[in-house]
């Protein structure tokens, strides 16, 4: 009886790691007061507030982004020339936040942190979450890919994302660098996992389950009955009539930056950034 009760409980730990990783990634939050959340992730909940930045005046007014330092005018000329080109898709990008997505690019791409050449996505997190504020861009032709909402984290805040961490039980945006890993089907349908690169900013995210999934809060409709997208766990949730071409767009290598007020990476190296671009350009 009791070796059969052994490879019962055994069985059990089985089953109970096989559902896990069915429904790895952040769940849905719903923006409607008194409702709680249909469901709760693997190791998440909302965490005491010690454990966030401070929260950042509560203001539509954008926060002023840092120029990355030791940037040759040879390689900020060629930012701007990749923001003209392109065009009306990328109006809403901020030229700062480009410069960051491009130097973070040129640094990790030659180290092999990131193994996919001329294509990268960056998110601007300090817009509000009713605009467009991922992009995926094709360096070498100068095209914007993909142009979609994407949502925050809801211990981040509301219309705007004011505070961010890289704690598990946050419920937090994480800024910094990401390489994008492999896809899985799980709760949310078709999703990848994204491995953070920066230490002390976002290198939990993968523990954490943070991923590129689809989500009914992240559209225009909800937008339309709510006035703001709902909110993730700490995921960047994606519009369901878009999240297929983005999420196998950004394919295994590929780099994603998550921005916002007090992103800090030592990425942002605009010396090496300089060297690379003038030893191979984009690619």
């Amino acid at each position: 009886m009791k070796k059969a009760a052994s490879k019962t409980a055994v069985n059990w730990k089985w089953l109970a790691a096989a559902v896990a990783l069915s429904i790895t990634g952040c769940q849905r939050r719903v923006d409607v007061p008194g409702r709680a959340a249909a469901h709760m992730p693997p190791k998440t909940s909302v965490h005491a507030a010690p454990t966030v930045a401070s929260a950042l005046p509560d203001s539509l007014a954008l926060t002023p982004v840092p120029v990355v330092p030791h940037l040759s005018d040879t390689l900020r000329q060629a930012i701007r020339r990749l923001h003209a080109a392109l065009g009306p898709a990328a109006a809403n990008l901020r030229p700062e936040v480009l410069e960051q997505a491009c130097v973070g690019y040129l640094t990790l791409h030659p180290i092999g942190r990131i193994e996919r050449a001329g294509l990268l996505a960056v998110a601007d997190m300090d817009l509000p979450n009713t605009t467009p504020r991922l992009w995926v861009l094709d360096l070498r032709a100068g095209r914007v890919l993909h142009h979609s909402l994407v949502a925050h984290g809801e211990g981040s805040g509301k219309l705007r994302a004011t505070r961010f961490s890289n704690l598990e039980k946050s419920a937090c945006t994480s800024l910094g660098f990401y390489r994008t890993a492999d896809t899985y089907d799980g709760i949310h349908g078709y999703s990848r996992r994204i491995e953070g690169l920066d230490k002390g900013q976002n290198a939990n995210a993968f523990n954490r389950y943070v991923v590129l999934h689809a989500a009914d809060y992240a559209s225009p409709k909800y937008i339309k009955q709510h006035g703001r997208l709902g909110y993730s766990r700490g995921c960047p949730a994606l519009p369901p009539e878009q999240y297929k071409a983005i999420i196998a767009s950004v394919r295994v290598g590929s780099m994603l930056l998550i921005s916002g007020p007090g992103l800090a990476s030592r990425w942002l190296d605009g010396a090496a950034a300089g060297k690379r671009f003038l030893a191979r350009g984009w690619e």
